[in-house]
């Protein structure tokens, strides 16, 4: 897949362009059914289909203290774009100058000289340009002037909700890992660094990865059973979110344990792939029951995944 940082800086040459716009946080099914009709439009023309992903989220540079909890880093965004079909990233860093643009500049500069888009399809929500004001209404009137054809795909409701990143950062926040599978359309991840903790894990028997995730929606504090991917291995995990009240850690951290698996990995990366909200975290009255139930929950964990 062909990725580009700062299509303002670098214009494409590509074949018979369908584009979309959007930040796409999450690519959830309602992400996807724009993608799917986007990857349709390319293939009739023989052409390519390419996303226009704007990063940071608009919010995090309108209002940074209110910015929303991310559900996916970069790299994780481009990864389920190639896994959709998609042939190109575009990245529109959103800053001053792209929060600035008039609506009809940005269709003419970024959509037409840039891209040399054939055809846009966006999101019902779509909205571009200084303080928003550009709306499908004048792309499709704009698009008749520049070339390009616009559509428009209607929101995706399931069991008679509508899917957004906002309902996903909800549920995942909650620990709700099902309500979050069933609007993402797959098992809900973090990505991040494994960072070296204070050995308390090795301590007790149970070693753990610490992970410094590279976005900010992370599931309930609570024991999990999870998958990590680590070098393009799968392997079961058992995993804590959490302070570790009975450690009286004060930050909140991601612990890792990696079952059957004994080698240093500090400073790679790191996915957990969350299955199974197993309890909630709690204060234990001494080290020796703290021992016996993540015993138990490594126990389960095991149990889950087939040997």
């Amino acid at each position: 897949m062909l990725v580009i940082d700062d299509i303002r800086r670098t214009p494409i040459d590509l074949p018979r362009v369908a584009l979309t716009i959007g930040s796409f946080d999450g690519v959830h099914r309602g992400h996807r059914l724009i993608l799917d009709t986007l990857i349709e439009a390319a293939r009739r023309q023989n052409g390519t289909a390419a996303v226009i992903a704007m990063r940071p989220h608009p919010r995090q540079f309108f209002s940074p203290q209110n910015a929303p909890n991310l559900l996916t880093c970069d790299a994780k965004k481009v990864a389920l774009f190639d896994e959709a079909g998609i042939d190109a990233t575009l990245f529109l860093p959103f800053d001053a100058e792209t929060a600035a643009l008039d609506p009809l500049v940005f269709i003419q500069n970024i959509l037409r000289d840039k891209c040399g888009a054939r055809e846009v399809i966006v999101g019902h929500d779509c909205r571009f340009g200084k303080a928003a004001k550009g709306d499908f209404e004048l792309l499709r009137r704009e698009g008749t002037r520049c070339g390009f054809i616009a559509a428009e795909v209607p929101p995706l409701i399931v069991e008679g909700e509508r899917i957004s990143s906002t309902r996903v950062r909800e549920l995942v926040i909650m620990g709700d890992l099902d309500g979050a599978e069933k609007f993402l359309g797959r098992k809900y991840s973090v990505v991040g660094q494994v960072s070296r903790g204070r050995g308390i894990g090795e301590k007790l028997g149970f070693p753990t990865a610490n992970i410094k995730p590279h976005h900010s929606a992370v599931p309930a504090n609570g024991v999990y059973i999870a998958e990590a991917i680590v070098r393009g291995v799968r392997l079961p995990a058992a995993v804590n979110i959490g302070i570790a009240p009975t450690i009286r850690h004060e930050d909140v951290t991601i612990e890792a344990h990696l079952l059957d698996f004994h080698e240093d990995i500090a400073g790679e990366e790191i996915e957990i792939v969350f299955h199974r909200r197993v309890r909630p975290e709690k204060k234990f009255p001494s080290y020796e029951a703290l021992i016996a139930q993540i015993a138990a929950d490594v126990a389960e964990t095991r149990a889950y995944f087939p040997h």
